[in-house]
């Protein structure tokens, strides 16, 4: 019993992707992260677009993929301490909604950097490497895996 709190949630993390607007918040700070790469003058529009690619997926890889745990206080018994933040998504089910606009998401990114960057192959190497890496820890098969031992503990 959460007393003092205004869900029944035993963990919070399970359902955040599924609240109102989130998703509508999501597209509006990339967005707003583009804009504001844009207003540095000294960067052209293809390499706003790759640095854009770039740091969403790498505050994506962070959050979703390397920070364990929860960040509130559960009534849990430490059970999910161990999971990421894509782990707990939906207490694991795999391809729900929240989970498919997460993955589904970085790849519609990773177009449009691509068109706009005209498919230069410096920035497509970039871009498709910062892709493979927030893409791969999300595919079931490495649900709860943790390669080399990184981010084990």
């Amino acid at each position: 019993m959460n007393v003092g709190v205004a869900h029944s949630e035993v963990n919070p993390n399970t359902r955040v992707m599924n609240s109102r607007g989130i998703w509508v918040a999501y597209g509006i700070s990339v967005g707003a992260l583009h804009v504001v790469l844009l207003s540095i003058p000294f960067f052209s529009v293809p390499v706003v677009w790759t640095l854009t690619n770039v740091i969403h997926n790498l505050v994506m890889y962070v959050l979703l993929h390397a920070v364990k745990g929860t960040p509130f206080e559960t009534p849990d018994q430490g059970r999910d301490r161990l999971l990421t933040h894509w782990e707990q998504i939906d207490y694991g089910t795999q391809c729900t909604a929240a989970r498919k606009f997460l993955s589904i998401s970085p790849v519609v990114l990773y177009l449009l950097t691509s068109f706009y960057t005209k498919y230069d192959p410096a920035h497509f190497l970039v871009n498709t490497t910062s892709l493979l890496s927030v893409l791969l820890p999300k595919l079931p098969q490495f649900h709860g895996v943790r390669i080399f031992g990184i981010n084990e503990y």
